[in-house]
Formats: structure tokens, sequence, C-alpha cells
């Protein structure tokens, strides 16, 4: 037992000295907190949409134990910013502050916030700031500013349109949440340069006429609602699937896209079976990118398409099953790097899911449907129904047939998938960079499309996607080459 009591009075003293240490709190002006940010920015975000959550930490590197008389929101609830301070939350019940935070030696604390901003009554995004101020025991103060652009816009979950109905969306910003709806009867017109913005679960439905306005200086655009960014060098609007897309259903036609910019969305436009007496979807000098599931893709019905570009997608950027299609300068690229399983640039076909539908008309006019893979197109028939298909002055990234219907294929040029110059077929672009997410699809100077198709009637080959004149010797795809000025 004599032997046991000295032990334990070490143990004891031990312990008492490494708490004594731990626990020693200093209120000298020198000690200080050290902030892993001391500037809290969030991107433009929409008046009344909450934004993501922002995180940063809070480190004592003084040597001694701090104690913080209060941590609050400098402006309290003014700005709409919320914060929770090593799991405490700033609310109203707390006067938006906390009491007696104590960070000891070589510790430290995590804070998070968040921004619901109100309105700001002006048409264009507004400065939103407030402070987290750290007041010490010691009396110094220790400020993290919080700050962000906050835009108002009109928000609807659920929009409906049951009559004829224009909308402009260019001054302020619309946000659909849930649905824009456009129900049987009724036509939605969206006017030049209008900005329609969506939440992941939102799309546009079309039992109606949709009607999409835009022109070569004011495009209409459909685009998801997130405007930060998911890192520093990826906006969300670069990441696919952050919309629903636009269904037109069976009862819809007549519809026009003109000018228009879809993207970022899961399927980029749906056309259901319906009439191939009438014109489904009219769709001119019309970009489709960076889709988590088809960018176009029609069954059994009667699409029009000129000048578009159609990219980029986890499913086939433009698939065709059935009815009729008519395809002029067209640009279809696979180059979707989210993952190596995606479909092919184009398919045409006459049945889906053991469905037959008779293919009677699928022309292509002056198009480049080209990719990563070494074959992106992909005709697939039951021979006992009706496939009628024609390229003409087209480059496709796909294997020659061995024996060649010049009916079928008239001045169409074979990538040579052989050829180490042309291996992923990005030869053609401006710009194809998959790290930074950023694609241009605009012609370079090595593109063998350039002069390389034919002059069409009706006027189908005097303008570009951008609305610039072609010359006497049009290029293939939807983009005139533009020689750089010296």
């Amino acid at each position: 037992m004599k032997k046991i009591i000295p032990i334990i009075f070490s143990i004891l003293a031990v312990a008492f000295c490494a708490c004594t240490d731990d626990d020693s709190f200093s209120a000298s002006r020198a000690n200080v907190l050290t902030f892993s940010s001391d500037t809290i920015t969030f991107d433009t975000l929409f008046s009344r949409v909450p934004t993501a959550t922002r995180t940063f930490w809070v480190y004592n590197r003084s040597g001694d134990g701090i104690r913080c008389a209060s941590v609050r929101l400098e402006n309290g609830n003014q700005t709409g910013f919320r914060v929770n301070v090593d799991g405490i939350y700033l609310g109203s019940s707390q006067g938006y502050q906390t009491n007696e935070i104590e960070i000891r030696d070589k510790d430290s604390i995590r804070v998070f916030v968040e921004l619901t901003s109100p309105n700001t009554n002006a048409a264009t995004p507004q400065l939103i700031e407030d402070n987290l101020v750290f007041t010490l025991e010691s009396g110094v103060e220790q400020h993290v500013n919080l700050r962000g652009y906050s835009w108002d816009a009109d928000i609807y979950g659920l929009l409906e349109i049951h009559n004829d109905t224009t909308i402009s969306a260019v001054n302020k910003p619309l946000i659909i949440q849930q649905e824009l709806r456009v129900d049987s009867g009724a036509t939605l017109t969206v006017a030049p340069g209008s900005t329609i913005y969506f939440g992941q679960k939102a799309g546009i439905n079309v039992y109606g006429r949709l009607i999409a306005n835009g022109s070569a200086d004011a495009n209409v655009t459909f685009r998801g609602d997130r405007i930060d960014h998911m890192f520093d060098y990826l906006p969300y609007d670069r990441v696919p699937g952050q919309w629903q897309g636009i269904h037109f259903y069976e009862s819809s036609y007549e519809n026009s896209l003109s000018y228009t910019d879809i993207h970022s969305t899961y399927n980029g436009v749906v056309c259901d079976s319906s009439n191939v007496q009438r014109l489904k979807l009219k769709a001119y000098n019309t970009t489709i990118h960076n889709c988590q599931g088809y960018g176009l893709v029609e069954t059994n019905s009667v699409v029009d398409l000129w000048n578009c570009q159609i990219t980029n997608t986890l499913n086939d950027c433009a698939a065709f099953f059935g009815g009729g299609a008519m395809l002029r300068h067209c640009t279809i690229a696979q180059f979707y790097p989210f993952d190596s399983n995606r479909g092919v640039a184009l398919r045409f076909a006459n049945y889906r899911d053991k469905k037959n539908y008779p293919l009677y008309q699928f022309d292509v006019y002056n198009s480049l449907v080209t990719g990563y893979a070494d074959d992106v197109v992909m005709g697939d028939f039951h021979d006992d129904v009706d496939a009628a298909y024609m390229f003409s002055h087209c480059i496709l990234r796909t294997i020659k047939p061995d024996t060649l219907n010049e009916e079928q294929f008239n001045h169409v040029v074979f990538e040579n998938v052989e050829d180490t110059a042309a291996i992923t077929g990005e030869k053609h672009f401006k710009d194809i960079d998959a790290d930074q997410q950023y694609y241009d699809f605009h012609l370079d100077s090595l593109s063998t499309a350039i002069n390389s198709a034919i002059v069409l009637p009706n006027g189908y080959s005097a303008t570009d996607r951008d609305g610039r004149q072609r010359d006497d010797r049009p290029d293939i795809g939807c983009y005139e080459y533009i020689k750089p000025a010296n």
C-alpha cells in the first residue's frame, strides 16, 4: 500500500499539470485568432434563394487558450446570412450571437455560413455584406467579412401557361423551381434575349406549342439556376444535369426554337411519338450542349434542324427513332468527359424498345459528325421496316461501308480513325478542354470541313449558327470558319 500511494500522487500531479497547461487562458491583447480565410465570398446569387454552405476554420496558435466574450453577426438578421459557430447557431433567440466560446492552444473550431438574401429592389446584382465579429476576452475585435452579390428574380414553383402568352425575361431573371407547363391549345412565346433559369427538378413540359424566338444578337437561353461554382475553375453552368430539359408531348406540334441555347440539362429536347403528317419541331440556329441524358431524341415524329450544334451528352447526342428528319449544316460532336461509356454522336433507327417506327426520311446535308470514339455514327434497322436515309457533303467519323451506295452517301468524307492527326476528331474545333470543361465548337483552321459544303437552295447556306454570312464556298457544320484578323 505504501508503494501504491506515491505512484497515485505522481499520476495526479502529472494530470494536474497537464490540465493546467491545457486550460491556461490568457487575456493578453497580443494573443489573437487566426482564420483560414478572412473573407467568405458567395458567387452571384438570386434573392430569396438559399445558397450552398461555405465554411472556414478558426485557429488558436497563440501559445495560450483564448476566450471569446462573444461571436456575433454585426448586422443581426438584416442581410440574410446564417452562421453556425462550433455547433452553435446564431439565431434570433440568441440575438444572433453566442458567448463564452473557448479555443484552447493549438485547437480550432469550424464555422458554417449560408446566405438567403432579401430582395434588393434593383435591376442589377447588389453587394450584400456583413461581418462576423469575434470579440476576445482581452477586448480585441477580429472580423471575418461575409459577402455576396444578390440579384432579384421572379421566382415560380409551378408556372402554367393556359392561354397564348409571351414571356420576356430580359431585364429580370425568371426562375422556375418545379415546372413550366404549356397546356394543350396554348402557345408560349419567349422573347429575344430572355434567359429562363430552372431548378434541378424543373423543366419545360409542352402539350401545346413553344416558340423560343431568339435572334443572332439576342439568343434565348434555357439553363440551370445555379450561378455559383462547384470548384474555382468550374461553374455549375458547365456541369450536366442541372435541370430537366424540354419535353414535347404527343399533342404538341409546330414548335420552334430559333437562336436558342439549351445547356447543362438532363435530356436537352425530347419529342414524343406523334402524327408524322405534321411538323413536331423546327430548330434553327440552336445549341444543345452538355446533357446528362440525350441531347435531342425523337420518336416517330417530324423534325427540321438547321445550323444546330448538338454536343457532349452521356447518351446519344442526337437520336432519331423513326419518323422524318431533315438536318442541314449541323455540328454533332461527342466529347462528353464524365463517362467513357457515353453514347454515339448520331443514331438513326426504325425501331425503339421492341416497337417498330418506319424511318420514312432521314436526310443530312453539310453536317459534321465526330467525337472521341472511332465510330460515333450508328444506323440500326429492322430489315422488314422502312428505313430511308441519305448523307450529302458530310464528314462522318464512322467506318466506311464495304459497299458504298452513292445515293445514300454522296460526297461523304469518312474520317480515317487510323490517322494520328485525326485520332479523336478534336482537330476540327477551336478548343476541346476536358480539364476545364470548356468547349468551343467553332471551326479551327486545320478542319477539313472548311470550304467543303455544297450551297443549298432557299438560303440554307446563307448564314451560320451565329448569324454570320457564309461565303460562296460554305463550310460543313453549323459554324463558318472566320479567319483571324492580322
